[in-house]
């Protein structure tokens, strides 16, 4: 019974052992091309746009449908736009895109993470926690400025979002409210 007992416990600390190194492993995930490209891009003392969406998801087609992304891409010029296919098998998009005339834009760069949709799909994309699409990152000098996890954008919101994002965001020579 002893010999039972102690093979019983070293083959419980291999199973441990196992489900352990098993859950490393599976929690590394290296970069994929578009996170590095999105981490390397937002670097840029401009500004930047990194909208996470798919082309069959109802509220990033909305979003599309509505004009507000080819307006707001046109009237920012200066600004760089990322829009990264997540949760799509790799694909990109840019049909869609083309559809409502936001690839050809010179400030667009259309990204795709090979990740896949359903169970598996990434949780969290440049360091951030990824739940939901479409969501908007803006960035000035790798400075998370506003995150918007939450679904559709209002572009008048982004737009005061941009611009509040131009300033240095300093508040030396105000008084104290002490």
């Amino acid at each position: 019974m002893d010999v039972f007992l102690h093979i019983w416990d070293n083959m419980s600390i291999l199973r441990l052992s196992i489900l352990a190194a098993v859950f490393a492993i599976s929690s590394l995930r290296a970069d994929s091309p578009a996170e590095q490209k999105v981490l390397e891009a937002i670097k840029s003392p401009d500004l930047s746009v990194v909208h996470l969406w798919a082309p069959w998801c109802s509220n990033c087609q909305a979003e599309l449908k509505s004009g507000g992304w080819l307006k707001m891409v046109k009237d920012n010029p200066h600004v760089k736009f990322y829009f990264v296919s997540v949760w799509n098998g790799g694909e990109d998009g840019r049909a869609m895109l083309k559809k409502f005339e936001i690839s050809d834009q010179p400030n667009v760069t259309i990204l795709a993470d090979p990740g896949p949709r359903g169970s598996n799909h990434i949780k969290q994309f440049a360091g951030l926690p990824l739940s939901w699409i479409p969501t908007t990152w803006v960035y000035k000098g790798s400075d998370l400025r506003y995150a918007l996890n939450y679904g559709e954008m209002r572009f008048p919101v982004l737009q005061q979002f941009l611009e509040d994002s131009k300033s240095e965001w300093s508040h030396k020579g105000e008084p104290s409210v002490e």
